[in-house]
């Protein structure tokens, strides 16, 4: 019997999980220094071993359910699809800029190695 969608969905989120909070243990380390705080925001905006980075990819996942969504909305109306075409906009542009403020604040000589 082969495991449906939504457990699909849930199995993946949970590796997403496991993977984010060992950041978060990275994070929060004594250590952990300004320009090494500035390289993880620079990688969650823009990973440089693969394309886009995290932000960019939560984005892509949010816009590909906006797309779904306007496919189902019944009226076309744009009550689902609009608030996530939305939400990916924010990841990317907004979320995404304040990002980079707060680690040219960190690290002000460049891009974090």
């Amino acid at each position: 019997m082969s495991r449906t969608r939504l457990e699909r969905v849930r199995a993946s989120l949970g590796i997403a999980q496991l993977a984010l909070q060992q950041i978060q243990d990275d994070l929060t380390a004594a250590d952990l220094t300004g320009v090494e705080l500035a390289a993880v925001l620079h990688e969650l905006q823009e990973d440089t071993d693969v394309p886009g980075g995290l932000l960019p990819m939560l984005a892509q996942l949010v816009g590909t359910a906006a797309r779904r969504a306007e496919q189902l909305e019944a009226d076309r109306d744009g009550d689902a699809s609009c608030p996530l075409h939305e939400a990916a906009a924010l990841l990317t542009d907004d979320i995404g800029q304040h990002l980079t403020w707060a680690a040219r604040a960190l690290h002000p000589q460049g891009d974090p190695a």
